[in-house]
């Protein structure tokens, strides 16, 4: 499970674990004449030259191209290959930027360092007038529910007082992994118009792991067996968890997801500008135009990644989600923390902060849905905090799935909005996707 402890002011999450329990095990029935096949490992970053298919000879990482002693004998059984999700990604042992000892973690009241902060010689902008007001009301919650679920990371080992110490090497991450989803998205556009009539909504994974473009921006893409599957896009190989489905392509192309008849109960979204470049800026009347109502349950409970900036916030309150049809229930906060239980950044830092918004909501379709309570799940509460140590790859949000399980309906359908990540059970939509499904960015741990 990715929830590590369970405490009422939330949870302490492991976002490292939940990956790797996705299954990302391949089944690697490509066999050569005589029971034999491959044991081959995975292509590097740069290599764009990549085979478009599972069983053919590639370089190696570790060794040259794979010849006659690399063959396994698999005595008509189908070899398995499992891949496990970097850990480096998710080495953060020091804060990004420390704090003052009296403002560490364990020391210390709640109230420190509101009345010591340092003096700037600009005057502050309504901006960050209003961000300062809303950061008083939260302080002393996140504050006081990080150091509880800290402690309790502590006291199990999950957490260790000594790793900024005893961690003293550098962390290897591949720049540039990828050759442009969002470029690709953009590309798409060019393609001729695909007849609908002529495709199905949703296209299975089989074991022929190479697909055209045109064929992934077309439709839903769906990897419906037990194991993880490889799709060659580009000649880029990126990992697709079991029971999971996503669709590649940007906002001017959604019709596949609403031709699937969807029915979804839980959707998880973000806020555009809390984004990098390649999900361009989109304006505040785009942003509604997304069909949400179209893909919503009566009931279904909308959760949106927002950033700090109290506009942003105050738009999806205020105008989004009434537009939308969502009913604002509560506000929680993802807190980062280091492995040794510290925040990756000063509490009280007046440029960023170590946490970030979640806005829970539930869609009302009319009055009478309205006054209807849902079924077999807990009312959302006012507040929670998510702690967990930050990937440090950017946009890699933790798992929302465990800590919101008891507050949703089961085996639901569910629906990632601008995703970046697959996760099984859920049905993920944007035009970087597949990014962190790169296979760069997991390790081919064992043969089986």
């Amino acid at each position: 499970m990715s929830v590590v402890h369970r405490l009422t002011a939330g949870w302490l999450v492991d976002h490292l674990s939940f990956i790797n329990q996705c299954g990302y095990e391949v089944c690697d029935s490509c066999a050569y004449p005589g029971g034999v096949t491959l044991n081959t490992s995975v292509t590097s970053v740069g290599d764009c030259r990549a085979t478009s298919t599972f069983a053919a000879i590639s370089p190696s990482r570790d060794g040259p191209i794979p010849g006659p002693a690399n063959l396994i004998e698999t005595e008509g059984k189908t070899a398995k290959k499992r891949y496990v999700f970097r850990k480096e990604f998710f080495d953060i042992s020091k804060p990004h930027i420390a704090a003052a000892p009296e403002e560490q973690l364990w020391q210390g009241c709640p109230e420190v360092g509101l009345t010591k902060k340092r003096k700037r010689k600009c005057v502050f902008n309504q901006g960050e007038l209003d961000a300062l007001e809303y950061h008083s009301k939260v302080r002393k919650l996140i504050w006081e529910g990080t150091l509880h679920l800290v402690q309790e990371g502590l006291r199990s080992g999950f957490l260790h007082c000594t790793a900024a110490e005893l961690s003293c090497r550098k962390n290897v991450v591949p720049g540039h992994v990828g050759c442009g989803l969002a470029e690709l998205c953009e590309m798409a556009k060019q393609l001729p118009a695909v007849n609908e009539s002529d495709h199905q909504a949703v296209h299975l994974l089989d074991d022929e792991t190479s697909m055209s473009e045109q064929d992934l921006l077309s439709y839903v893409t769906e990897n419906s067996s037990n194991s993880a599957k490889i799709v060659v896009l580009m000649g880029q190989k990126y990992l697709v968890p079991p029971k999971s489905s996503f669709l590649l392509s940007d906002i001017s192309c959604l019709q596949p997801l609403l031709n699937c008849n969807f029915c979804i109960w839980y959707m998880l979204t973000w806020f555009l500008t809390v984004l990098t470049c390649r999900y361009s800026y989109l304006s505040s009347w785009q942003i509604k135009q997304i069909p949400v109502p179209a893909l919503a349950a009566p009931d279904c409970l909308v959760v949106t990644w927002v950033t700090n900036r109290q506009k942003h916030l105050r738009f999806v309150k205020d105008e989004l989600y009434p537009h939308w049809s969502v009913k604002t229930l509560a506000e929680w906060h993802w807190v980062k923390i280091t492995r040794a239980g510290e925040f990756v950044l000063p509490l009280d830092s007046l440029h960023k902060k170590p946490y970030e918004v979640l806005v829970l909501g539930r869609v009302q379709e009319d009055v009478k849905e309205a006054l209807r309570k849902p079924e077999d799940v807990l009312p959302i509460p006012e507040h929670k905090l998510i702690v967990s140590i930050p990937c440090s790859l950017h946009s890699h949000k933790p798992p929302l799935t465990a800590v919101l399980a008891e507050f949703i309906k089961p085996d639901v359908e569910c629906l990632e909005l601008f995703a970046r990540n697959l996760q099984p059970g859920w049905t993920s939509w944007g035009n970087e996707v597949l990014k962190f499904q790169h296979i760069d960015y997991f390790t081919l741990l064992q043969n089986e």
